[in-house]
C-alpha cells in the first residue's frame, strides 16, 4: 500500500497518493508502527482499516444501439401493419457505480411524433402507441436520454431511427403481381411475333398471286392471235385479231396454221370496225367479197 498511502513521521499524518476507484477497490487496511527515540527504543503498532464510499463518478454507457463507429445510433425496420403497442426495439445501458448511484432512467428528449411512440422509463423499451397511418411519415428520429440517481447526475444519450417498411405480405403480393406482370409482357410479345409473321406470310402470298396474274395475262393475249381454220377449200386464208374497237383481218395465200406472213410481202390487211350489226347488214356483207391482184381473196 505504500504506493497509495504517506504517513508524515512527524505527526502521524497519513495522506493518500493517489485517487481511490470503489469499483476495483472498496476496502483496504495498514498498519502504522510508532517508536520513540529512546534507548532502548520503544514502539507500538496500529492496524487501520480503510472503507471507500462510492462517488457518483462513472457515467452510464450505451449498450444497445451501437452503431459500426462505436457511436449510439440505431436503426430498427418497423412493418406499418403493427398494432399499437408493438416492441421497436430496447435501449439498453450501464453504470459502473453501484448502488443508488447506478440506477438508470430513460426518457425521450426528442421525437419526431408523440403520438406514436412511447418509451418505458425503467427497462428502455421503446414500443408503438398506436397503429401506423398513410399519412405517417416513413422515418422517425427518437433521441433517447439515459442518466444514473447521483446527487450530481451523469447521462448519455442514444438516437435510434425507425424506418416504417411495408409488411412481408404485401411484398410478396408485389413480387407475384411483377411476375405475372413478366409473363403477361412474354405472352404479348409472343403474339405480336406470330401476328407480324402471319402478315408477312400473307404479304408473300399477295405477291404471288399478283406475279401468276400477270403471267395468265400475257398467255391471254398470246392467245388472241389465232388463225381460222374454217375455209372452205377456196385459195385465200385468213387470220384474225383483235385490238380496241377495231377487227384486223390478214388475208394471203392458203397457210398451214403456225405460219407467219413476212413483213413486205404482196399480202394485204383488212381493217374493220368493231361494231354491232344488224342481221340485214351482215346478211349483206356476207354477199360481198373482195378480191386482190395476186388472185388472193377474203370473205367477211
Amino acid at each position: 500500500m505504500a504506493s497509495f498511502l504517506n504517513v508524515n513521521s512527524d505527526n502521524g499524518q497519513v495522506s493518500a497518493l493517489k485517487t481511490f476507484d470503489f469499483e476495483t477497490l472498496k476496502t483496504f487496511k495498514f498498519q502504522i508502527v510508532a517508536s520513540d527515540s529512546g534507548t532502548p527504543s520503544h514502539s507500538s503498532n496500529v492496524t487501520v482499516n480503510v472503507f471507500l464510499l462510492d462517488q457518483n463518478d462513472n457515467p452510464p454507457v450505451i449498450l444497445h444501439p451501437v452503431s459500426t463507429n462505436s457511436s449510439a445510433e440505431g436503426v430498427e425496420e418497423v412493418p406499418r401493419n403493427v398494432p399499437a403497442g408493438h416492441l421497436v426495439t430496447k435501449v439498453r445501458a450501464y453504470d459502473a457505480d453501484i448502488g443508488y448511484n447506478g440506477w438508470l432512467l430513460f426518457s425521450l428528449q426528442e421525437v419526431s411524433d408523440h403520438s406514436l411512440f412511447g418509451l418505458d422509463r425503467y427497462t428502455g423499451q421503446i414500443r408503438t402507441l398506436r397503429s401506423f397511418t398513410e399519412t405517417d411519415e416513413a422515418q422517425h428520429k427518437l433521441v433517447i436520454l439515459v442518466k444514473d440517481n447521483g446527487n450530481v447526475s451523469l447521462s448519455a444519450t442514444a438516437t435510434v431511427v425507425v424506418k416504417l417498411v411495408e409488411p412481408k405480405e404485401a411484398i410478396a403480393a408485389s413480387d407475384v403481381k411483377s411476375a405475372a406482370t413478366d409473363m403477361g409482357d412474354s405472352g404479348v410479345t409472343f403474339y405480336l411475333m406470330i401476328t407480324l409473321a402471319s402478315v408477312s406470310t400473307l404479304f408473300l402470298i399477295s405477291i404471288i398471286v399478283l406475279i401468276a396474274m400477270q403471267c395468265s395475262k400475257t398467255t391471254d393475249i398470246s392467245s388472241k392471235y389465232l388463225p381460222e381454220t374454217n375455209y372452205d377449200g377456196t385459195l385465200c386464208h385468213s387470220i384474225q385479231y383483235r385490238s380496241g374497237e377495231k377487227r384486223y383481218m390478214l388475208v394471203g395465200p392458203r397457210m398451214s396454221i403456225g405460219s407467219t406472213i413476212v413483213p413486205g410481202s404482196n399480202g394485204n390487211t383488212l381493217v374493220v370496225p368493231d361494231r354491232r350489226s344488224t342481221s340485214a347488214e351482215t346478211e349483206s356483207l356476207v354477199r360481198q367479197s373482195f378480191c386482190v391482184i395476186d388472185a388472193r381473196c377474203f370473205v367477211i
